[in-house]
């Protein structure tokens, strides 16, 4: 699962054409099993390549890293899921909550120009110029190259930033202006956020193994060390 999930909803999505059953599974990704937290940090972002990618131009094209199988597994995952008809075919508002699920919130007009590029009718058949996309439906075939392609995409030094920020609470005020760190106060917060159940003696085990230099909390430093398995 992808802790970056989370985010707003968009307003206003298209109406869907076909009628749903009741959805007896979970409307949003559950939570991993395991106890370490860190395992939990983007997709594609468990192994980052050693080059330093803040120092690319920004012009440059982003160089783009083949899947793994775990992440083309958690992709079919996603897709299951959020299958409610259980027919290989996704509409709009699937697709969306299933794109969530693996960190992309994207907006109203992404989701519908994927629809416009890559749908087809509920028969499986092209559509027709100008078919609303109300009435469009990406495959697993699509969604697979769909995904492959933006995760492919993703920075991974980028993605792990990103991980440490929420672990650290960065941006919630928390830090008030200091060095930002994960202390074991945060590691029990992305706990309960996850659904993780873990003991206090878990949760300072994981300061200990990771804590370099011994201040009790693991530094942006360390958290990289630790996601790109240094």
């Amino acid at each position: 699962m992808s802790m970056f999930g989370a985010g707003r909803q968009n307003g206003g999505p298209p109406q869907s054409a076909r009628t749903r059953r009741p959805n007896i599974r979970s409307a949003s990704p559950g939570p991993s099993s395991g106890g370490n937290l860190f395992g939990s940090t983007a997709t594609g972002a468990g192994k980052a390549p050693a080059a330093g990618y803040s120092q690319q131009p920004q012009h440059r094209e982003r160089e783009q890293y083949p899947l793994t199988q775990d992440q083309r597994e958690e992709i079919n995952e996603a897709f299951n899921l959020f299958d409610l008809n259980t027919d290989q075919k996704i509409d709009y508002h699937e697709l969306r909550v299933a794109m969530k699920a693996l960190g992309f919130d994207c907006p109203k007009t992404e989701l519908t120009d994927i629809l416009r590029r890559h749908g087809v009718l509920l028969s499986g058949q092209p559509p027709a110029a100008g078919t609303s996309p109300s009435n469009l439906y990406i495959t697993s075939e699509a969604f697979m190259e769909i995904m492959s392609q933006k995760l492919s995409e993703r920075d991974p030094m980028e993605e792990i930033e990103r991980a440490f920020e929420l672990f650290a609470g960065v941006g919630s005020g928390r830090q008030d202006g200091r060095e930002a760190k994960i202390s074991i106060e945060d590691l029990r917060r992305v706990a309960k956020e996850l659904g993780e159940s873990l003991e206090e003696e878990e949760l300072q085990a994981m300061i200990e193994e990771f804590d370099m230099d011994n201040d009790g909390m693991i530094s942006k430093e360390e958290f990289i060390s630790i996601c790109r398995g240094d």
